[in-house]
């Protein structure tokens, strides 16, 4: 086991090599924007310890994006109640390790194995294992592996692992040919309703683009940086993403790079972010100038994406964490999983008991939510 400050320590086609072209949030193209644009490092408390698992003749057998941090922020998976409850009690809870893509709430694999590695779930266990190892010998006090995949929280649960589950709400493409197809499933009222938001919404005077990849200009980028920031100022964040990382992402992850614009009278006054996978088109980030426009985020960052998603044959939309609001306009409730390792004795049989209860809530909320979702049901 190593561990790494930096990606770059790591070549780009042996990280590649163990994550894959399913998920661009794993890419080394993606993590190392986020290096080298200074929006990951001391500066925000989000430093790399990537850690790597090598075979004996040295060859990379899998890889984790892994951080140390000192706070919780970026994260969304909440914990800052166990830390406040671990330190009233004396404990130190930060540092801490935190295997995840920063500042993005998507699912996805965690535990990178190269495909032609023998026996990929006992490297992970393995993986897991040495997360746990580089926890102690740091003398940190836990580890979180967050928004994993079904597979890798089963694994980690099978070897002492706390689970927590969490919900988002994704769209799913059912071979739609159109978007008026995919209205097709919804209960009348319902998709009158849809039809109405994208009709007004397209009819205060807004044109919509989208750019992809080298279509994307640097003055392209600067507009939506600035609508990245009067989010970030709505909702009183923090504003990690440098002006430098935009512009990175287009240059290394290319057509993946999917930027939906709102322009008046030329002028852009909105915009949203998205990568694509090899079948899923993700929400990253969304803003706006200041102004009225009935139902744009609506339109600009749920529907356009189904249309974009219909378009290109993608079998799902993934619009990023929370906002209920989606389930009106076809986004369907999905679990979300996450793993954490916790040293002292009584966190973790504590964080445990609340585990326990939170997930057979979320569990027996999700039927109450998918029957918000405006599909037709059988009669």
């Amino acid at each position: 086991m190593t561990l790494h400050r930096r990606i770059a320590e790591i070549p780009a086609v042996q990280w590649d090599g163990c994550a894959g072209d399913e998920n661009p949030f794993v890419s080394h193209a993606f993590l190392s924007a986020l290096e080298d644009s200074g929006s990951t490092g001391p500066q925000t408390g989000w430093m790399p310890q990537h850690l790597a698992l090598r075979d004996g003749e040295g060859s990379l057998l899998a890889v984790a994006p892994l951080y140390a941090k000192g706070h919780s922020f970026g994260e969304y998976v909440f914990d800052h109640a166990w830390a406040r409850a671990f330190e009233q009690a004396g404990g130190q809870y930060y540092p801490k390790l935190q295997a995840a893509v920063p500042f993005s709430p998507v699912p996805g694999p965690r535990l990178l194995v190269h495909p032609t590695a023998p026996d990929a779930d006992s490297l992970r266990l393995l993986a897991g294992r040495a997360l746990r190892q580089a926890c102690g010998e740091m003398g940190l006090s836990s580890v979180h592996v967050t928004f994993c995949t079904t597979h890798e929280y089963d694994l980690l649960g099978e070897s002492g692992w706390l689970q927590r589950l969490g919900v988002q709400y994704h769209w799913d493409n059912q071979d739609y040919t159109s978007f008026d197809d995919f209205l097709g499933m919804l209960a009348s009222r319902k998709r009158k309703a849809i039809r109405r938001e994208r009709r007004d919404a397209n009819a205060c005077g807004l044109t919509f683009h989208t750019y992809r990849g080298t279509e994307i200009t640097e003055a392209l980028w600067q507009d939506f940086h600035h609508f990245y920031l009067s989010t970030v100022d709505r909702k009183w964040g923090s504003a990690y993403l440098q002006p430098a990382f935009f512009p990175l992402l287009s240059e290394r992850l290319g057509d993946r790079v999917v930027l939906m614009i709102a322009r008046q009278d030329g002028v852009p006054v909105a915009g949203a972010l998205n990568l694509m996978g090899r079948d899923t088109l993700y929400g990253r980030n969304w803003g706006r100038h200041e102004g009225e426009w009935p139902f744009l985020h609506f339109e600009l960052c749920y529907y356009r994406a189904i249309d974009f998603a219909i378009a290109h044959g993608l079998k799902r939309v993934e619009a990023g964490a929370q906002g209920e609001h989606k389930l009106q306009r076809g986004y369907r409730p999905c679990l979300t999983h996450s793993a954490h390792w916790i040293s002292h004795p009584g966190l973790r049989e504590a964080v445990g008991e609340f585990l326990q209860h939170e997930r057979a809530a979320i569990r027996a909320e999700l039927p109450a939510l998918d029957a918000m979702t405006p599909y037709r049901t059988e009669e």
